[in-house]
């Protein structure tokens, strides 16, 4: 048979997205390894300008697969209503995190079949009984409508990343040398973990796992490293070092293994700030940069949304990775409480921390969190189109015009014109023209975003909601 999985792009109210990084469609290389022996699959990313109508009319697929985030969710349906139309007797079935946490939002005709949870084995069952011409009941993991209702199948009650096989690389290749993350291009994706032993309010990635920490053997992810082309390599991991024991282990096999690449991975700052030699050790084995969600610069926001560490942690992780030599990639948190004051607080403190590249979040009440649950009925918009981490889903303390300026402009002066530069320095310089004019863009979108809301946008704009 043959078999088309997509990775779908962001709706054009969106933003952020693939406009400021693009890692690998990994989940979909997942899925495909587990059906590629037996069947003719092909991975299209949507995201790169490719378009679904025409990838249909010319691989005539049986079967269409979507991943999708929250952020998706509108396109992803979108995108099945195109593949029924173009031919009604195609299985389609959607995966991926938001499939995970709500499946009933992809309660339409235009899908047969939700998958929930890791989806490499139960979509191998699906295709399989789908050639078969077996209906679906019981699957694991898999809901599908049945007289008009979503019926479920519970997941597998465990689960073993080393019984996964290597994501199958091969079918992106031409597409490879678009992945990247700032200067790191082309880059690679490898996980090497799955879930966090924290309880952040705004996170579900704890959820997923029932509060477990999964972890491969390292021997499997060197095996896997070794067969990776890309210099530039990502851990796509929810937490990489909470372990340090298997991380120091890791980093040894690499060594011993004599692989050279150049990695970019996330870390807490309360695990860094316990674990300087092990960020060391990497950095010896080609560790370039680190994403740390340093969130906020007061313990009363660390402590709102139950983060469990604290800005001294933050500022002694800071000073480590800079001794090191290690970039940091100091992701923030801004509430929609925020006043001027906040704002120019935050700035303040964020250039004190010298650092030389700052990422700053709205909060967002993703479902399937512990705070989508306490502010539900607070939202001013259940648009998932807005769930991207800069348009606001809760009402802010500033009037929405005021509060997208103070905004754009915490991403405009948060970081020095002399750090700003330095940064700039580790790309290529022909491509510093085009990065700057891209920057420049996002921030304008960013100050313009409320202007976005559509109902009710004099009541926002003033800052009132009923």
């Amino acid at each position: 048979m043959k078999i088309l999985l997509v990775e779908p792009c962001k709706a054009p109210a969106t933003i952020g997205g693939e406009d400021v990084f693009l890692f690998e469609p990994l989940a979909l290389e997942y899925v495909a390894a587990g059906v590629a022996q037996d069947h003719e699959v092909r991975i299209l990313d949507l995201r790169l300008g490719n378009d679904l109508c025409e990838a249909l009319e010319e691989f005539q697929p049986h079967v269409v697969g979507i991943t999708s985030y929250t952020v998706h969710v509108n396109t992803v349906k979108s995108l099945f209503d195109e593949t029924k139309r173009w031919n009604p007797a195609t299985l389609t079935v959607v995966g991926g995190h938001h499939a995970t946490v709500v499946p009933e939002d992809f309660h339409t005709p235009s899908i047969d079949l939700v998958v929930t949870g890791e989806g490499v084995f139960a979509f191998q069952e699906i295709v399989r009984r789908f050639e078969k011409k077996q209906d679906f009941e019981g699957v694991a993991g898999v809901a599908r409508l049945n007289g008009g209702q979503l019926v479920r199948a519970d997941n597998p009650t465990s689960v073993d990343l080393d019984d996964f096989p290597f994501p199958e690389r091969r079918l992106t290749v031409k597409d490879r040398k678009h992945y990247y993350s700032e200067w790191m291009q082309p880059l690679a994706s490898i996980r090497t973990s799955k879930g966090c032993p924290y309880r952040c309010s705004f996170c579900a990635l704890w959820k997923l796992t029932e509060g477990r920490y999964l972890r491969r053997k390292p021997e499997k992810v060197v095996e896997e490293l070794a067969g990776i082309e890309e210099e530039f390599v990502f851990f796509a991991d929810d937490e990489s070092l909470v372990d340090a024991a298997r991380m120091k282990t890791l980093a040894a096999m690499i060594r011993e293994a004599g692989i050279r690449k150049r990695y970019f991975l996330y870390g807490r700052s309360d695990t860094i700030a316990r674990n300087a030699e092990l960020l060391e050790l990497w950095r010896d084995v080609g560790l370039e940069r680190v994403f740390v969600g340093l969130e906020s610069f007061r313990d009363e926001d660390l402590g709102h949304i139950r983060k469990g560490s604290h800005v001294g942690d933050n500022e002694r992780a800071v000073e480590i990775l800079h001794d090191l030599g290690i970039e940091i990639y100091a992701s923030f948190i801004v509430r929609p409480e925020f006043t001027r004051k906040d704002f120019r607080a935050f700035r303040h403190y964020t250039r004190q921390l010298g650092i030389r590249l700052a990422s700053f979040a709205v909060l967002t009440p993703l479902p399937g969190t512990e705070l989508y649950g306490e502010v539900r009925t607070q939202m001013i918009t259940h648009n998932y189109d807005y769930f991207d981490f800069i348009h606001t889903l809760l009402p802010t303390a500033l009037p929405l015009k005021d509060f997208y300026r103070e905004f754009s402009d915490l991403y405009r002066k948060a970081i020095p014109l002399g750090k700003g530069l330095a940064f700039l320095s580790k790309y290529p310089w022909r491509e510093i023209p085009g990065t700057l004019v891209k920057s420049v863009q996002i921030r304008a979108r960013m100050r313009k975003a409320y202007m976005d809301y559509e109902e009710g946008r004099e009541e926002l704009a003033a800052g009132h909601y009923g």
